[in-house]
């Protein structure tokens, strides 16, 4: 699949779903995107400690940007999200968002759409997807599960 189709079919899914950003991309077309174009980004915004514990993906790192969604250990938003992303990315740049499981990257793209950013994505199912009936992450779905390239801790 070509960049622009993978591009094509994120915005074909933020219609259906009415999202408020530029579209949705899966693990495998974000990296598909990100080997396809130096200029596209993958924003991280799990907690340092989420990437330090349990892992991160294994891109080249200019293309990967580190602005936490919320603060550990105290649980808070990151009052200094934007400034933070802003310090990182352009308005105009390809920003491709991931967290755990697809719900903080969802935040964070809407909030860096609704604040000039014009090319937000959430990557769907995040880094690890949603538990499994035993309680495990990265069985379901995810970063992990599709066997794309991360380095564990």
């Amino acid at each position: 699949m070509s960049h622009h189709d993978i591009l094509a079919a994120a915005a074909d899914r933020a219609r259906a779903g009415q999202l408020p950003y530029r579209g949705a991309v899966t693990p495998q077309e974000a990296l598909a995107l990100i080997e396809g174009n130096a200029a596209v980004k993958l924003v991280d915004v799990r907690t340092r400690a989420e990437r330090d514990w349990v892992g991160i993906v294994q891109i080249p790192a200019g293309q990967h940007l580190a602005v936490q969604w919320n603060l550990y250990p105290e649980g808070k938003p990151n009052a200094l999200f934007l400034e933070q992303l802003k310090e990182v990315a352009n308005p105009d740049d390809i920003l491709l968002f991931l967290c755990r499981s697809g719900v903080r990257s969802k935040h964070a793209a809407k909030l860096a759409t609704d604040h000039g950013f014009s090319q937000c994505f959430d990557i769907l199912e995040g880094f690890e997807g949603n538990k499994d009936a035993a309680g495990h992450r990265k069985t379901v779905e995810g970063w992990c599960k599709a066997g794309l390239p991360w380095i564990g801790a």
